[in-house]
């Protein structure tokens, strides 16, 4: 049969794989196994719940057999669930998994960089290449008769050919190359078998040759012998006091093709009613397509260690995607589907406990502040996410939330600011925008500088609208210095004097700039600048505004803002005897179109502020 080409993504993937620098080619086996595992696990199910599947003999075992020599090879065979003809192409010749396109995005060209990318994400079957000049894949589909071969170097292309086969499952031959015949090995093989896959629950054997020697070390006998290497136990059924961090580490990696350690693990066990074991992991990383509407999920269901199903976002809260693990429960039927998870009672309770368990051990984590600041970086959009949609665990989430302050560096949370209240403040208060340097700059922190109050900083975009979410906090509202009744806290400050001297100034501003304003007041908030725009208390700020439109409500009508004027600023004063004068228009608006660059908000016309600015600049020359 002819050859046929890879899929563009898969060349471009074995490339890097076949010339890659990456120094644990020894992931390679793991890999392999876990994809002999997951076939064991989906012609297991089948043979349960599938009429078509029950008459099948099904001894679930992986076994790995390997030759020494001048040509050494090593071969991993299941008794799984097999592939077609159809399957050897589309599984083995394109690129299916989002999570290996991402791979692909994120090569930098840079060689030791990106094979360091192949830890980081696992590249299943791919990796056999960095051991192996040629791969011979031979597979007989369950409840088939004809068994096919697909043969490849990694570079010219594949061939696929009628194969031979007795049983159904796959079995996967490399032809080692020079960085990889130290494979071709008892010892070593033994050794990667119990580091990284000691916990599959089907039983790996591995056939080699037993030497036996006289007590002068000749070569008396040798025997082929097949043992079984791993425990062959499902790992969270074993008890924690048997376990280490290091067992919990290695699973981790074998279960999400990881690289790196997890940053924590949940374990538990409920006895009782309702009886289901729970294994749960939160990585260092976020995945990349974390934010992707087809997020791949993370958590494996089993119904009595009987694999159901890896891509059912049911089994947690969306905003708990980042959670990778496992549940396994007695008290599911077998042929549970998606419709059923979502109407169980039984699933309910073990996703409610799940949740319960997930936030216990964040809470925890919260406690170390290094610890948590790196789980926040990470996943704090999934907490604000939560804190959104989540309501039965929203006080919960509001606790684990942290923001940026004028009071210190790094991340605060709500309890931390309400311990160091002032005792006459009367609300939190906080700033939302796009840049923190420009909001830490924002007049609109002038007076709470002077009076030493905290500002909570909220610059990432999707602040604006999670913290509408949470309008207490601990009994004290929560407030943005952006809106007009923000400074009604601090009434007292209120300058009446200075509002009836610029009452021909207020008349005159709001004249001029007409339709662009709802009001121009004169401000308490401010000490060094001229002027400021705040939203009024139930409109939407600029920002809220720049969000909807970019959700597509392009049509949404233009929301006006307050402009405020400080009455002690110079060119503010000076206003008061230029009402006739043709040059306030131009200050008006200057004064209006700073305060929208103050607050992040695209100016209509550029150029006419250009052209305003250069009079002024002019006129003072």
């Amino acid at each position: 049969m002819s050859q046929k080409p890879f899929q563009t993504e898969v060349s471009q993937l074995l490339k890097l794989i076949i010339h890659s620098l990456y120094s644990h080619k020894e992931i390679y086996l793991r890999e392999l196994i876990s994809n002999s595992s997951d076939a064991l696990d989906k012609l297991r199910y089948l043979t349960l719940t599938d009429e078509k599947y029950k008459e099948i003999s099904f001894e679930p075992k992986i076994t790995i057999e390997f030759e020494e020599g001048d040509n050494p090879t090593m071969t991993i065979t299941d008794t799984g669930i097999g592939m077609s003809k159809k399957e050897l192409e589309d599984n083995l010749g394109t690129i299916a998994k989002s999570g290996t396109k991402n791979f692909l995005s994120k090569l930098s060209g840079d060689a030791k960089k990106d094979s360091q990318l192949i830890g980081q994400f696992g590249v299943g079957f791919y990796s056999s290449f960095m051991v192996a000049e040629k791969v011979d894949v031979v597979s007989l589909k369950a409840g088939k008769k004809e068994a096919w071969m697909w043969t490849s170097d990694g570079e010219t292309g594949f061939e696929i050919t009628k194969g031979v086969k007795k049983d159904s499952g796959t079995s996967i031959k490399l032809y080692l190359n020079e960085e990889g015949k130290e494979f071709a090995s008892r010892w070593k093989l033994e050794g990667l078998i119990k580091k990284y896959s000691d916990h599959i629950d089907a039983p790996i054997m591995l056939t080699y040759e037993d030497t036996e020697y006289d007590d002068k070390g000749k070569e008396k006998s040798k025997e082929t012998k097949t043992t079984q290497v791993n425990d062959a136990k499902a790992f969270w059924t074993r008890s924690k006091n048997d376990l280490k961090k290091k067992d919990y580490n290695e699973f981790y990696k074998s279960l999400s093709q990881d690289s790196s350690d997890p940053l924590d693990y949940i374990h538990f066990r409920a006895e009782g009613n309702l009886e289901f074991t729970i294994l749960f992991f939160i990585p260092s990383v976020a995945s990349p397509d974390i934010y992707r509407a087809d997020y791949q999920s993370g958590v494996k269901l089993y119904v009595n260690r009987v694999f159901i199903t890896e891509d059912d976002k049911e089994l947690l809260p969306s905003w708990l995607r980042f959670v990778k693990g496992i549940i396994d429960s007695s008290d599911l039927p077998l042929n549970v589907s998606r419709e059923i998870l979502q109407q169980n009672r039984v699933m309910a309770k073990i996703r409610s406990n799940s949740v319960k368990k997930i936030l216990d051990k964040l809470k925890t984590i919260a406690t170390k502040k290094e610890k948590y600041a790196g789980f926040f970086e990470q996943y704090g959009r999934l907490i604000k996410e939560g804190v959104y949609q989540d309501f039965e665990h929203k006080d919960a989430l509001t606790e684990l939330l942290r923001f940026k302050s004028t009071k210190e560096e790094g991340l605060v949370s709500l309890r931390e600011y309400v311990g160091r209240m002032r005792e006459d403040q009367k609300s939190i208060y906080y700033i939302t925008g796009q840049n923190e340097v420009s909001l830490k700059n924002s007049p609109l922190l002038e007076m709470y500088k002077g009076k030493d109050i905290e500002v909570l900083i909220l610059d990432d975009e999707i602040d604006e609208i999670i913290i509408t979410s949470v309008p207490k906090y601990d009994e004290k509202d929560l407030k943005s210095v952006k809106r007009s009744g923000a400074a009604e806290d601090f009434s007292e400050d209120k300058n009446e004097d200075s509002e009836k001297e610029l009452k021909s100034v207020l008349k005159k501003l709001k004249k001029v700039l007409g339709e662009k304003v709802k009001d121009v007041k004169v401000s308490n908030r401010l000490s060094e600048s001229p002027s400021c725009i705040v939203a009024d208390e139930n409109d939407p700020t600029a920002q809220m505004q720049e969000i909807m439109r970019s959700m597509g409500q392009a049509d949404m009508p233009q929301v006006k803002p307050i402009l405020e004027v400080n009455p002690e600023h110079v060119i503010v004063k000076k206003l008061k005897d230029m009402t006739k004068k043709k040059s306030f228009d131009d200050i008006a608006f200057l004064l209006f179109e700073q305060a929208l660059i103050q607050e992040g908000v695209k100016l209509e016309d550029p150029a006419g502020f250009v052209e305003r600015l250069n009079k002024v600049i002019a006129g003072t020359l």
